[in-house]
């Protein structure tokens, strides 16, 4: 059997897990900080809310943290942490007015969390080409964290759903509303359906690939394997592994009844029935006035009222963000 091809993404892959297990100082002297992205295909539905206030719990538990805001068009990361707009953002460092991403870091006032703001930006500057997103990887790789966490815009434009790929932990935030739910499977769909031509790409299938799609934008992964596989068995095989990797984890945000409280478990099932396509649960935050409440104050609600639902729900769910990377780390 021939051995198998090494997949090459737009962007690096995740960190090799192969290594045994260390010491929490060890593993910060040895990689990169994982990095998290949290996505969505709606605004509104609170990724914001997730990021800053995940990235606070885990500060708060002593990791090092960078958020990156990286809603170039419209960007409100720092509004959600109580700051007033840096004077220099990582639109400087997209258009090489500062070279590196250290340049535009900030502190937020809270022990161990800095942030990277995305600003308000002309509209060039916010769909970076290939050359500016290998930049930006590159230089997140070597930011002094143990989490850097992206906060990405809403949508499904390219540079979002790269910036979602490139991730060691993929988030994704639904309301418990029919159009955030709807543009939640979108994202899901456009975010698998990149990674896969990429991915068939590398293998050399990609003709193979859309000829099973037969013009149509998604297809249930299982159909589309076995046509490759029915070709070419081994690269289908390798494929498929490749593939079985893609597995977001899904916050659903604003929960006001136990139908809410349940539906990311819905979510879940009915993409792994329809789809085969694996979804983490990660939590749900409860509807909580609590939260409004603090957005007033410009202050994150975790900080502010930390003994509120949402403040709880958003410390268990970093707590599993925590927790996934440890076991990762220590593969």
């Amino acid at each position: 059997m021939p051995e198998p091809r090494q997949l090459r993404l737009v962007v690096p892959p995740p960190v090799d897990g192969s290594e045994p297990q260390r010491s929490p100082e060890r593993r910060r002297a040895t990689r990169p900080g994982r990095i998290v992205a949290v996505g969505g295909g709606k605004g509104g539905v609170g990724k914001s809310l997730v990021a800053a206030n995940v990235g606070i719990e885990l500060a708060g538990r002593g990791c090092r943290v960078t958020l990156v805001d990286c809603d170039l068009g419209g960007a409100n990361l720092h509004t959600s942490l109580g700051l007033i707009p840096p004077r220099q953002t990582l639109s400087d460092f997209v258009s090489h007015r500062v070279e590196r991403i250290e340049d535009v870091l900030v502190p937020t006032g809270i022990p161990n969390l800095s942030l990277v703001s995305g600003a308000l930006d002309p509209v060039d500057a916010a769909s970076p080409n290939y050359g500016q997103k290998m930049r930006f990887v590159r230089q997140l790789q070597t930011l002094e964290a143990d989490f850097v966490i992206l906060d990405l815009a809403a949508g499904t434009q390219k540079s979002t759903l790269d910036f979602f790929l490139l991730a060691d932990r993929k988030v994704l935030v639904v309301a418990p509303e029919p159009g955030a739910i709807e543009n939640a499977h979108r994202f899901v769909k456009a975010a698998f359906m990149r990674r896969l031509r990429a991915a068939a790409s590398v293998f050399g299938v990609a003709r193979l690939l859309e000829e099973s799609l037969d013009g149509s934008d998604f297809r249930d992964p299982s159909e589309i394997f076995e046509a490759i596989e029915g070709t070419d068995a081994e690269t289908g095989r390798q494929l498929r592994e490749q593939m079985n990797t893609f597995r977001p984890g899904l916050v659903v945000n604003q929960a006001r009844t136990p139908d809410d409280a349940e539906l990311g478990r819905r979510i879940a099932a009915a993409w792994r029935r329809f789809f085969a396509v694996d979804l983490d649960v990660l939590g749900t935050v409860e509807h909580d006035d609590e939260v409004w409440r603090a957005a007033r104050e410009r202050r994150p609600v975790i900080l502010a009222r930390s003994d509120a639902r949402a403040a709880r729900s958003l410390a268990r769910i970093a707590s599993r963000v925590q927790a996934a990377d440890a076991t990762d780390a220590g593969r």
